[in-house]
């Protein structure tokens, strides 16, 4: 069973950074594409990052000030996000599904629970 637990979320000045974690497990670790969901009151979710085998994708909003990447050891998926501004309050979700042909742009079946990020002003 695919499993995901966020971690690293908390509230932040605005230019300042947050690393989110998403601890992985249920599955062999390079067989799913991961990506970071963010999902705020009244607004539309957002797919704010993604990695897999076919590669990367950031979302405009957040290009040049996020990074996604991952440690394979530690089986854990991360969020660098620096810059923080007020408009990236969320919820923000680790995500999952299976390689395939569609890389970042497949259907993410599987969700952590959630880990909220407030960036104050």
């Amino acid at each position: 069973e695919v499993r995901l637990v966020e971690s690293g979320g908390g509230l932040v000045q605005v230019g300042g950074s947050l690393r989110l974690s998403c601890a992985a497990s249920g599955y062999t670790f390079d067989e799913y594409a991961i990506s970071w969901f963010r999902q705020a009151p009244g607004k539309e979710g957002e797919k704010v990052s993604c990695i897999s085998n076919s590669g990367t994708y950031y979302g405009e909003s957040v290009k040049g000030r996020f990074t996604i990447s991952t440690d394979s050891a530690k089986r854990t998926i991360y969020l660098q996000m620096d810059s923080l501004k007020p408009e990236d309050t969320a919820v923000y979700y680790c995500t999952a599904a299976a390689e395939s042909a569609y890389g970042c742009f497949a259907r993410f079946d599987y969700w952590g629970q959630g880990t909220q990020v407030t960036v104050s002003s």
